[in-house]
């Protein structure tokens, strides 16, 4: 038999650590080759580990919700293939490159029945932590008394005799003083947690998005820039074409491709919107990839369009719902979240009217599309209209961008919006 480790693997492009947030399998569990083992954690994407090996579960290496670099190791399992002697090689070197950093050897002291107080590797401490052992009752058979893994796992508690222990009585003579020992009601009181409050560990999707959103807030000075879009012939438009699209498509037509389509051409236009900060210098992006914010109950992803501009609206409309409905059932792919360069929220869905979006770090900016109200404005020719309008509000990045290259941005957003009006625009 062999133990053979499962790592975290790369999870995609400038992912350095993730977590693991469920078991799928527990030890002495036998698993087959693809087998699923774990979820993992990272840039808030949820996906499932398998098996390299067909064989027994032996142990969990890490915590829950805890990140980890990429490679790290995170479950052991016993598999066939090589016998028993390989096994303890390939442990005594484990325990060898762990005991390099663990604590300092104890002093030298007087022999008991564990000679290495103090020098546990944390591979043994973590297990017998998991097994309820007291590492004192357990006989090292490794160098010099020395506690190794087969040890815990083959310690038997029934087998441990242990004498009653020597009580000394111990005289404490108590000077007498003028204030008088608290009393049991008033010693100091002991927080607990009460009826009136919960509290809830975060999972790790939510500590994905909490670290982002902490680095980019940290990192980035946000600027801040909203204008009003008169968008009556997109619901005009919408509204006429909304039964035929979902006829031929499968799906329906919302507002937000309209929008989208709108901010990737406007996007071609002033390439310095599509751009990050790194170090001192501005990347620009050949490729356009659209960031979409979706919400579940629990959480926000921002999924990616890959190459939006290549896409018609309709071509856009298909893939925002293709995104969103794996978002939702669960069957989102990492490489789905890798790349993008600019983010599109529709605030709007949730009858926002006006907000200020934290920029997804490392981008340049994020636009808040809002949701479209009917009132009553004026017209050129100084009389009054009513009319569908949308507020865009837009984060940027001021290390990048300016006032004047996201005022320029906006406009060529309002004009591209304008100028849809007819089927064949959606095409």
């Amino acid at each position: 038999m062999a133990i053979k480790e499962i790592k975290m693997p790369n999870l995609g492009e400038s992912v350095t650590e993730a977590s693991v947030v469920s078991w799928i399998v527990n030890p002495g569990d036998t698993v087959k080759r693809y087998d699923p083992l774990m979820e993992v954690v990272s840039d808030k994407v949820t996906t499932e580990i398998p098996s390299d090996f067909a064989g027994v579960v032996k142990e969990t290496l890490v915590e829950l919700d805890v990140d980890v670099p990429i490679g790290t190791s995170l479950m052991t399992l016993e598999v066939e293939g090589e016998d028993d002697s390989t096994q303890e090689v390939e442990e005594v070197k484990e325990e060898v490159k762990e005991e390099v950093i663990a604590s300092s050897p104890a002093p030298k002291a007087k022999k008991s029945v564990n000679k290495a107080v103090g020098r546990f590797s944390p591979a043994v401490v973590r297990l017998a932590q998991e097994k309820g052992i007291d590492l004192n009752d357990v006989e090292g058979t490794g160098k010099d008394g020395r506690i190794t893994r087969k040890d815990i796992m083959n310690f038997d508690p029934a087998k441990v005799v242990k004498s009653e222990p020597v009580v000394e009585e111990t005289v404490i003579k108590v000077e007498e003083t003028t204030t008088a020992p608290k009393s049991a009601e008033t010693a100091a009181p002991v927080a607990t947690s009460t009826a009136s409050q919960d509290v809830v560990p975060a999972d790790g999707v939510r500590k994905a998005i909490a670290k982002k959103m902490v680095q980019s807030v940290n990192e980035i000075p946000h600027a801040w820039i909203m204008v009003e879009a008169d968008v009556t012939n997109i619901v005009n438009l919408r509204n006429k074409t909304k039964d035929e699209f979902k006829k031929n498509e499968g799906m329906s037509l919302s507002f937000f491709p309209f929008f989208a389509k709108a901010v990737v051409q406007a996007m071609k236009k002033n390439p310095k919107i599509n751009t990050s900060w790194d170090n001192g210098n501005i990347v620009y992006h050949k490729d356009i990839n659209l960031s979409i914010a979706v919400t579940t109950d629990e959480h926000l992803y921002v999924p990616v369009i890959h190459n939006a501009d290549n896409l018609s609206l309709a071509g856009i409309a298909k893939e925002i719902n293709r995104l969103a409905t794996d978002v939702r059932d669960g069957k989102l792919q990492g490489k789905d979240m890798q790349g993008g360069t600019f983010t599109l929220n529709n605030t709007g869905t949730l009858g926002s009217v006006q907000s200020m979006g934290i920029i997804n770090h490392p981008q340049a900016a994020i636009l808040q599309v809002e949701s479209i109200n009917k009132r009553i404005v004026p017209t050129k020719d100084g009389g009054f209209k009513t009319a569908d309008m949308v507020n865009l509000c837009l984060s940027i990045d001021h290390r990048i961008l300016d006032g004047q290259q996201a005022g320029q941005f906006l406009r060529d957003v309002k004009e591209n919006l304008a100028n849809f009006s007819s089927a064949s625009d959606i095409y």
